[in-house]
Parts: structure tokens; C-alpha cells; sequence
């Protein structure tokens, strides 16, 4: 089993990177923002899941020991497989998913592509009591989760292409940083989180002129 790799970036992918560990480079899937912040010819440290099958041998590789195992646990349930449970951490982070399986609520999971109603409530179902609970203080995740503009914004990032899990986390960091009167302002708020996500991603929206 492959449980780690760490070693220089040979090649970056869209949900790929290859990492050479002793001479033999390694391809290993990712969610897109892991690949996005990879480069070539950087030391890249991963916790891995190597997939067994007849035709193929897969890894899949994630930041955290907790990420790799919430992944273990999603691969485990009927009609999840090893694509989909990426997809879901690609989307979600680890405090969402285990915040949404305690609440019951499985319209998250449906938002995420290959994961229909029916599986989607199998993951909450079959998850329950098998995760940590949430990290983050509950009355600071709630608040900010029930922030109507976090949440446009959230959404208008996501219609610009960023995954929600990443759309989410950088809204709410940058609502918890910004000022009263910024929080209280969709356009700057969404012109602020644009800002930390990148110029390369954030230079369109930007420009619209859109209020």
C-alpha cells in the first residue's frame, strides 16, 4: 500500500499531478484547487489511497490525513466510487461534509457531479456517527453560513467556475477579515474574495462592472 508521497512535481494536470519519489514518477489524482496550487518543480507532500482493480492501479492524493480519510470512509458507501469521493472533497471541505451528514442534510452531496438524490442520502445515512464533528466553532459556521451574501457570493463565484468548496471557504475567510460595511456590500465583498483567490481568475468579473 501507498500511503504517502512526497517528491519534486514533474507534471500538473487539470486533476492530476505527477510526482517523481526516487527516480519513478508517480500520477496521482487530486482535487483541481490541489492541482492548481502545484507546480513544476515544487516539493509536493501527499497522504495517498492506492485503488485496486484488474486493468489499474489509481492514486489518489489529498493535504490532510483527515481529507484522506473521510475519503476512505466515502468510497465505502454503495454507489460511491473512488471519482465520485474525490468530487465530494473537491467541493466540500471536511468540516461541510461532517457538518452536513450531522444535520441530515444531503443537498451538498447533490450538488456535486455523479452524485444523484439516492446516493446522496445513502452518504448521509451511512457517514452518520463515523465522522469528527466540525473543527470550526458551530455559532461561527452557522452565522456565516446563514449570511445571505456569503452565500451570493458564494454562488456567483461558483458560476465563474470556482468549486464551491473553494468558492465557500475564501467567501467566509474574507467576510470574517473584512469590514462591517464591506460584509454588508455583495459587490465588495465578491470584488475582496476575488481578490484573495487571484488576479488570473478575478480579473474578468472584476471588470464588469457589475453591482
Amino acid at each position: 500500500m501507498i500511503s504517502s508521497l512526497r517528491g519534486s512535481v514533474l507534471h500538473v494536470g487539470s486533476d492530476s499531478v505527477v510526482i517523481e519519489v526516487g527516480g519513478v514518477g508517480f500520477t496521482v489524482a487530486v482535487a483541481p484547487d490541489v492541482a492548481r496550487a502545484a507546480h513544476v518543480d515544487d516539493t509536493l507532500a501527499l497522504h495517498t489511497h492506492l485503488v485496486v482493480r484488474e486493468d489499474a492501479l489509481s492514486l489518489y492524493g489529498f493535504v490532510s490525513r483527515e481529507e484522506l480519510e473521510v475519503f476512505t470512509i466515502l468510497i465505502g458507501v454503495t454507489g460511491v466510487g473512488p471519482k465520485s469521493a474525490l468530487g465530494v472533497l473537491a467541493h466540500l471541505s471536511v468540516d461541510q461534509i461532517a457538518a452536513a451528514v450531522a444535520a441530515d442534510d444531503d443537498a451538498p452531496f447533490r450538488r456535486v457531479s455523479g452524485i444523484g438524490p439516492k446516493t446522496a442520502k445513502l452518504i448521509t445515512v451511512q457517514l452518520a456517527g463515523r465522522l469528527a464533528p466540525p473543527t470550526r466553532a458551530p455559532e461561527v459556521a452557522a452565522s456565516a453560513a446563514s449570511d445571505a451574501h456569503v452565500v451570493q457570493v458564494t454562488e456567483a463565484l461558483v458560476g465563474l467556475g470556482w468549486p464551491e468548496r473553494v468558492a465557500n471557504e475564501a467567501v467566509i475567510r474574507t467576510a470574517e477579515e473584512a469590514a462591517p460595511h464591506e460584509r454588508a456590500s455583495v459587490p465588495v465583498l465578491l470584488r475582496l474574495t476575488l481578490a484573495a483567490l487571484g488576479p488570473a481568475r478575478g480579473a474578468t468579473p472584476q471588470g464588469s462592472g457589475r453591482g
